[in-house]
């Protein structure tokens, strides 16, 4: 029997249904990352073991390294979780167990699973093996670990003298969206697959009737607990001014079909940046996205009138911040349609709050980066006491003042002037 076939024998026995199609994934050679997350029980780390140990099996030039934040929480979780998966899959006899220093060996090559925590990562440099080269690569809790910049330098350490790797990324989401392994997951990226499971997608049996009670008691007692400690879904912590973003790509083809679009403009000088957006408004009045922006410091009149020009297109007109008249004259004498937005008490605070009520607020964050940053970083101020103070805060707003002028006159009853309308030539 080949190894090849005893894989597909085994599969349904030890891999949930919610993850065949990973699997088929990574073994046609798909993606290179492959960010698994995931609540309580979703059998995400027992499927990343399986594969790992069916890889090495597989590919006789194959190791792998297993990391952990915490050096000293290896032994006591992905490395009795590597040997459960040796010992389900029926090869005990070939692999060879070291505990003092936790490492796996394939016996007939010795190729070599390796096991390191990430404490200080730049001396994961040192880290070789004898044959072959280091192809798996598992961040066990990836959220654990300290953001991007730390994933990337022990990648740069790790991916070398190979062509083909898989890097895996298990964890369970944190509750804040702007957390660093919520928004870099939430970007879309050619070579990684994203992927989220719960324990519903996993067979009854495999869980037990305790593991199950615990899971209903607590969807009784604290939902949103529930839905992020068992579903695996990132629930926000309160704090958060914006909970209804969502970062996607927005396509070309989508944006070909937006037939209501408003820009809006928010000027920025000295230590403030000049934004510019433009968000597409669906009728219904539930949704909107944000796929276009220009954010700089320091912009140019004639910069800001040339990329205006080179996203609006259509010389539609632009809602500005009426507090700088002079900056709006000067657009407009740049061929500009520039609207000065109606401000006046509580503006600010219907303008955020008619942006919380929609159903979603859909960001592309490759089109717009800073858009994306701000909107799910904006967040209540404490007030000392385990509250919040009132008020929205007036900092590192800018795109939401942007947004919130463009959209004026979709959330105000009075829309702009045809007086207004009629000097601007619209």
């Amino acid at each position: 029997m080949t190894t090849s076939e005893k894989e597909e024998i085994k599969l349904s026995k030890v891999i949930a249904p919610s993850f065949y199609n990973v699997h088929r994934d990574i073994w046609s050679k798909k993606h290179t990352h492959y960010a698994l997350c995931g609540g309580r029980g979703s059998g995400k780390s027992s499927f990343v073991s399986i594969e790992l140990i069916l890889g090495i099996m597989e590919d006789e030039k194959a190791n792998g390294v297993v990391l952990r934040k915490i050096g000293q929480y290896l032994k006591d979780s992905v490395f009795e979780q590597l040997i459960w998966a040796i010992d389900i899959l029926g090869v005990s006899e070939q692999w060879e167990r070291k505990i003092s220093v936790p490492e796996l060996i394939f016996l007939p090559t010795g190729q070599k699973i390796l096991f390191r925590g990430a404490d200080n990562p730049r001396k994961l440099k040192s880290t070789k093996v004898s044959s072959g080269y280091i192809k798996y690569i598992w961040y066990e809790e990836a959220d654990e670990f300290s953001g991007q910049e730390e994933i990337d330098l022990i990648n740069q350490s790790l991916m070398r003298g190979g062509e083909d790797f898989i890097c895996f990324y298990s964890y369970n989401p944190p509750k804040s969206a702007d957390s660093w392994i919520n928004l870099e997951h939430g970007k879309p990226r050619a070579d990684r697959l994203f992927h989220r499971s719960s324990y519903l997608t996993v067979p009854k049996k495999w869980l037990g009737k305790a593991f199950l009670a615990e899971a209903e008691y607590l969807a009784e007692r604290s939902p949103l607990r529930y839905k992020n400690e068992y579903l695996g879904e990132i629930t926000g912590t309160g704090e958060e001014i914006f909970p209804n973003v969502t970062l996607r790509a927005i396509t070309e083809e989508e944006i070909a079909r937006f037939d209501c679009v408003c820009r809006g403009i928010d000027w920025g000088y000295g230590a403030d940046p000049f934004v510019y957006l433009e968000i597409a408004y669906e009728k219904s009045g539930r949704r909107i996205l944000i796929f276009n922006e220009f954010y700089r410091y320091g912009a140019r009149l004639d910069e800001i009138a040339s990329e205006i020009k080179r996203l609006n297109t259509g010389h539609y007109p632009v809602t500005a911040d009426s507090a700088e008249p002079r900056s709006n004259d000067e657009l407009r004498d740049r061929g500009i349609k520039v609207i000065g937005a109606k401000k006046g008490q509580g503006s600010v605070e219907h303008g955020i709050q008619m942006l919380r009520n929609l159903e979603e607020i859909v960001i592309d964050p490759l089109r717009c980066p800073e858009a994306a940053r701000e909107f799910r970083g904006y967040k209540l101020l404490p007030d000392g006491n385990g509250g919040y103070r009132s008020g929205f805060p007036d900092k590192d707003n800018h795109t939401i003042d942007a947004a919130r002028y463009a959209l004026e006159e979709k959330f105000c009853r009075k829309s702009v002037s045809f007086i207004d309308r009629r000097k601007l030539g619209i």
